[in-house]
């Protein structure tokens, strides 16, 4: 057979059928029957072992109590947020760049540094809006937003400002705090919301959120948290490494302009200070217009690259 291929000079044939050859001869060699055993078919040159729990864990310095429960859900956020690489190295590359201004307004307001965590569980330090209409590095919702006294108009929006969201998070976390006891219980507050939790832990006449029992997504929450905290603060025990030059750093000189008359273009604005309104944006999230209007005796500090 292979001859007569040859013979007629067809290339396109010749090809075709020495791969049909080769494929035949692999199948055979991997055939349950070949020589009474089963060969390995998927043979992936990988090796996964289950991340480690024989330590002592803790959120805000309050010791997370492990059982068969809570081990697993621990266990559950450690595991899937290890091997969910692309997400977590993001993450990582974010927190350099947004770790530092976080840091120095969780210590100014009194708020245990390991709330910079929860921004990552809600946000990924990003500017999400999800289906709900949380919005911003802290997702909150347009009412608490306005509770906490950050603006949001046509033209601005300061969910989506780093160290006024961060500031106004800080308010939100020491009143659910003061309100359930501990930092533990807050983070699960802030997910569920106050009011719900409060319900929850009245119906079932518990004192702590680990011993809750409360849809998925709160149930997991802390111990998301808890798992970005031992990842991103670790990177090498869990192998991520990156070098200094591929980690997202916050930008070395950025210029405020004090903004008190309204701007009619920020297309316009941009160009004038020798930047594009790409740039703009992304140095100033918070900007949801292309114009800006100021009210009378107000200004705003927008940041442009120098």
């Amino acid at each position: 057979m292979i001859d007569k291929v040859i013979k007629s000079k067809k290339p396109f044939g010749i090809i075709m059928t020495v791969f049909g050859l080769l494929i035949g001869v692999t199948f055979l060699s991997l055939s349950p029957n070949s020589k009474g055993s089963m060969a390995k078919f998927f043979n992936l040159p990988q090796q996964v072992a289950s991340v480690k729990l024989d330590k002592k864990f803790d959120f805000a310095g309050e010791p997370v109590p492990l059982n068969e429960d809570t081990y697993e859900r621990l266990d559950r956020e450690l595991n899937v947020n290890a091997y969910w690489q692309s997400s977590t190295l993001l993450h990582l590359k974010l927190a350099y760049k947004y770790f530092p201004e976080v840091e120095k307004i969780l210590q100014r307001e009194g708020v245990p540094d390991d709330f910079k965590y929860l921004a990552v569980a809600e946000s990924g330090l990003r500017n999400p809006t999800s289906g709900s209409g949380a919005k911003g590095y802290w997702q909150f919702m347009k009412g608490t937003a306005s509770e906490l006294n950050l603006e949001l108009n046509q033209d601005v929006d300061e969910r989506m400002h780093l160290e006024k969201s961060t500031l106004a998070a800080c308010q939100y976390i020491k009143q659910l705090h003061e309100r359930f006891g501990t930092w533990t219980d807050a983070a699960g507050a802030y997910n569920v919301g106050p009011t719900a939790y409060a319900k929850a832990l009245i119906e079932q006449k518990e004192n702590s959120y680990y011993n809750l029992n409360v849809n998925d997504e709160t149930s997991r929450y802390v111990f998301r948290i808890i798992a970005f905290k031992e990842i991103l603060s670790n990177p090498t025990d869990f192998g991520f490494y990156i070098e200094d030059y591929e980690k997202y750093m916050p930008h070395p000189s950025l210029k405020e302009i004090v903004v008190t008359e309204n701007i009619q273009s920020l297309a316009d604005f941009a160009h004038q200070f020798g930047t594009t309104y790409r740039l703009l944006k992304y140095y100033n999230p918070w900007l949801i217009n292309n114009k800006l209007d100021v009210p009378q005796g107000k200004s705003y500090i927008i940041k442009i690259p120098s």
